[in-house]
Parts: C-alpha cells; structure tokens; sequence
C-alpha cells in the first residue's frame, strides 16, 4: 500500500457487533454514535479526503463477522481496520472457544495484509454479578486476542485493564452497553493505540460514587431484568438475535462528512 506518513491515516473501516455500532451512545435522532464514529470525527479533522466505513451489527457472532464482514473489509484496503468479535459468543450459555479462536485468527489473518494498522481489542467488561459467570470465557478470548495479535503484527486496545470502564457508571441500563462517556474514552483509547497524541487520560477514574439505597437499587434490578435480560435471555434461548435483518450504518467506504456519522 502507498506510504504515509506515520501519524496520518486517510481510511478507517470498523467490524464487528453492537459496541462498535455505538450501541447505547444515543443520538436525538434515534441513531447510535459510538467510540468508531468519534474516532472517525477525530481522524477526518486531520486529513482531507478522509474516508470510513463501519460495518458492525448488533447481535453478530464472530462466524457472521467473518461470513458477513471481513472480506468486504479487506477488500477495501483501508490504512485502519478495527476488528472486535467473539464476546457475544462467549456469553452465550454454551460456547465452542476453539471455534472462536480459530476463526479470530482466519479474520486476522485475511484482514492484516489489506491494511496499514489492524487494530484489536481487549473489551471492557462491567463489574457485576452477571459478568463474573462469564469472565473465565472472556479472560481467555483476551489473552488469545495478544496471541493472534503478535502473530500479524496487529495492534491492541487494552480496555479490559482499565479500572475505570468497569465502573457500572460507564454502562448504560441494559448493562451491556457503555454510555457516551464510555465511547467517547474507547475513541481516545484507540487513537493513543494508533500512535496518535494524546489529548486526555482516558483511564482517569470517575468522581467518588453515591452509593443508592438498598431499595432503589433492587427497584432498578427488577426494571433491568423486565426490560433487558428477559428478552436478552429470550434471543439465546430461541437463537434469534437483535440484528437480524438489519444493514450496517456505513457500508461503503466513503469520504467523512461531518454530521453524517
């Protein structure tokens, strides 16, 4: 691919599912931002001609990502890829981590060779009862996110070792999902991993917390367990998902405009 500068990247493409669609980084005008689309903004203010891409749909699993995504991805040889997959299969009841292993690296793989910077991550998790079933599962598809990492030369985000993301304030009320605060500290996160200047310190922890009272926080337990893990739990059982039938925001890769993202 033509040389650039080290610091100048012209292109971006995001893969993967609801947390690089920008769910739940809520627009007024029932959109969802997200930390891609900030870094999108933030890339594009210094390159003219910028162009970006964003393929993520809520609900994919790491198969769909690379069924669905990959190839489109490589094929539009941008200098950045961002690539997070393979959490939505690790919270599932039952889940096969060889298979999800070995299809992060297929998609490393297809993907590093067609980019100037690929670009993974380490996701953040919330501290809470329901992701402590499933931290074991997360913990090793981390650590062979480093391993597929090293192998292709890519780059990683290390936002599960950051204290402050696991602060349930981060998350928004289906607790799957970060606020924009959250997004918008992901966004700095990958521009510090691309090599970029910083402009804060996005591990900078939150203001001491107000503990809520006992009754409101189980009045807020049984609100979340009505309103998200009922029909969260729904989907798994009948193997349906939130993003079934539904087009990426940004398909094509084509000049940022602002506003549009």
């Amino acid at each position: 691919m033509t040389d650039k500068p080290a610091d100048r990247y012209t292109s971006f493409v995001a893969i993967g599912d609801s947390f690089t669609e920008g769910m739940s980084d809520l627009l007024p005008d029932g959109a969802y931002r997200g930390w891609a689309d900030v870094l999108a903004a933030r890339l594009a203010a210094r390159a003219p001609g910028f162009r970006y891409a964003n393929l993520a749909v809520r609900g994919k699993l790491i198969g769909q990502i690379v069924d669905e995504q990959v190839d489109r991805a490589a094929a539009m040889q941008p200098d950045v890829i961002t690539l997070v997959g393979g959490l939505n299969d690790a919270l599932r009841p039952t889940c096969d981590m060889g298979r999800v292993r070995a299809l992060l690296e297929q998609a490393a793989e297809r993907l590093a060779p067609n980019c100037r910077r690929l670009v993974l991550m380490r996701s953040p998790g919330r501290r809470g009862p329901v992701m402590e079933r499933f931290r074991p599962r997360m913990e090793e598809l981390f650590t062979h996110v480093e391993t597929v990492a090293a192998r292709h030369g890519a780059l990683v985000a290390d936002l599960y070792g950051a204290e402050v993301l696991g602060d349930q304030r981060m998350w928004d009320a289906d607790r799957l999902h970060l606020t924009a605060e959250g997004h918008r500290r992901v966004a700095e996160a990958v521009w510090q991993t691309l090599g970029l200047e910083a402009e804060e310190d996005w591990r900078a922890p939150l203001p001491p917390a107000v503990r809520p009272s006992w009754t409101a926080r189980r009045i807020e337990d049984v609100r979340f367990a009505r309103r998200h893990l009922g029909p969260w739990v729904g989907r798994r059982l009948t193997g349906r998902s939130s993003g079934d039938g539904r087009p990426p925001k940004r398909p094509d890769l084509l000049p940022y405009e602002p506003g549009a993202a």
